[in-house]
Order: structure tokens, then C-alpha cells, then sequence
């Protein structure tokens, strides 16, 4: 796909940390960008940065997310990218040891459902309702493409620690949707691929930095190469690689300085 001012993009999460990053690296080429985020404040000023525009959505709301679309095609047109990096999750261990009681206790349910559907639920919500819009539009180039779905999964999917069964599990369901869903989307012409990040200096880990330097340094040393956090501005790097390279399909690919996490 050519990347330039005739390209809009939508971006979820795009108020900080990776979506910002992913919203920066696309405005830079040239793309227009919609940035979909809660957090309206941080949003406008990242929109107003790269002169773009700020849709406030919940990706938790079908309603909210069909109308943060139509307010970015209204402005931009047909979006031909889509970058997911919004997420709704929690934690905590499957059973854990309750000082109160003296007994053991299950994570609810509940928690668990919540994350499936700030995760895996979130995530075909936004591919979904962007790929219906790029499938009812002409085709780009020769290849006959009309649009790429980039979604964010996690390190974590494959090497979950300790308390991450609701999140590395949500983030192993994406990396199982990418395939079939690019298969799904292979006559119309519309890509899908994940991210999968490792440990990367976005603002919580930033807050571990001020926080605990100790504990952030054992993070940085952790990383094989190299030792340090990744620099949001690489995964906006590969988003850019993602969008511009047709052949790219179906894949779900680590961006982790070839980190393993251990059990915790």
C-alpha cells in the first residue's frame, strides 16, 4: 500500500504510549489520522500535534465505536489502516491465598469475562466494522487491497506470567483470530496481522522508572538486545512496515529484543 496523504488511518488507544507512537509514525508519512480514545484531554492534544482528529470511543460500546467511525470517515473518508492498540483488561492469579480467611480464592469469572471482551471481543469489534467499510470501497493498487488491519497482541500470549491468565489468555485469542480472519477477508482484499510487543517504555512503565528505579533496571536487563525498554517510535516503525508491505498477511509477529518472560 502506498502510504500518503490520500491513506486515513484510524488508531485506537492513540491518546499514549504504542497508538500514540503508531498515530505519529503514520501523520509523519502523511497519512490522515482519527485517533479513537477515552481519555479526551490527552486525546485532542495528540490530535492537535500531528493534525489529526479526536473521536472519543469506548471499544467496549458497539455504539460508541459506529459512531467514532463515522465521525472519522465524515472527515477523513474511508479509513485504509486500522491500528488497535485500546485495551480493557485485569489480573490477578486463578486461585490466591486470602490472609482474611485463611483460605484460598478464585479469581472471579467476571474478571475474566471482562477481559475477553476488552481484549479478543474489542479487537474483532474494531477489525470487523473497519473491514465492512474497506470492503465496500475500490480497491487501492493492482493487488486489488483495500485496507490493513493491524492489531496489538502481547508478548505475553506466549509467555504469560503469574496473574496473567485474563490478559496473556485475551491476547493468545487475537493471535488465534489473525489467520482465519485474514482468510476470511482474502477476496476483498483487506490484510490482517498482529504486534506482539515485549516490555516497551510506555507511561506505566515509565511510573515503574520513577517508582522503583531498582526494579526497572532488572527490566532493562532482561531484555537479551538490546538491554533496555523498547522505544515506543520502533513499534510505530513496524506499524509503517505493516501498512506499506502488501506481502505482509496473516502474520502475528514479536517486536521484543528477543525477551523471554520468565514465570514472573
Amino acid at each position: 500500500m502506498k502510504i500518503d496523504n490520500t491513506i486515513a488511518a484510524v488508531v485506537t488507544g492513540g491518546a499514549s504510549g504504542l497508538g500514540k507512537a503508531s498515530a505519529q509514525a503514520l501523520a509523519a508519512a502523511g497519512v490522515k489520522v482519527a485517533i479513537f480514545d477515552v481519555n479526551e484531554e490527552a486525546g485532542e492534544a495528540v490530535a492537535r500535534e500531528i493534525g489529526g482528529l479526536f473521536c472519543k470511543v469506548d471499544i467496549l460500546s458497539e455504539d460508541s465505536v459506529e459512531a467514532g467511525f463515522a465521525k472519522a470517515r465524515a472527515a477523513h473518508g474511508q479509513e485504509r489502516v486500522v491500528v488497535h492498540c485500546a485495551v480493557v483488561t485485569g489480573g490477578g492469579k486463578t486461585v490466591s491465598f486470602d490472609k482474611t480467611t485463611g483460605t484460598y480464592k478464585r479469581n472471579p469469572t467476571e474478571m475474566i469475562a471482562r477481559s475477553a471482551d476488552g481484549i479478543f471481543t474489542a479487537s474483532y469489534r474494531i477489525a470487523s466494522i473497519a473491514a465492512v467499510g474497506m470492503a465496500n470501497s475500490e480497491p487501492l493498487n493492482e493487488d486489488g487491497e483495500r485496507g490493513c488491519i493491524i492489531l496489538t497482541s502481547s508478548a505475553a500470549s506466549q509467555d504469560g506470567q503469574i496473574g496473567q491468565v485474563a490478559y496473556g489468555g485475551g491476547k493468545g485469542a487475537v493471535n488465534s483470530m489473525v489467520l482465519p480472519m485474514a482468510r476470511d477477508l482474502m477476496d476483498v482484499g483487506i490484510r490482517v496481522n498482529a504486534i506482539l510487543p515485549g516490555i516497551f517504555a510506555t507511561p506505566p512503565m515509565l511510573g515503574v522508572k520513577d517508582k522503583a528505579p531498582a526494579i526497572f533496571a532488572g527490566l532493562e536487563a532482561s531484555v537479551p538486545f538490546p538491554k533496555r525498554l523498547g522505544n515506543p517510535a520502533e513499534f510505530g516503525s513496524l506499524v509503517l512496515e505493516l501498512a506499506r508491505n502488501t506481502y505482509f498477511n496473516g502474520q502475528c509477529i514479536r517486536l521484543d529484543g528477543a525477551i523471554r518472560m520468565p514465570p514472573k
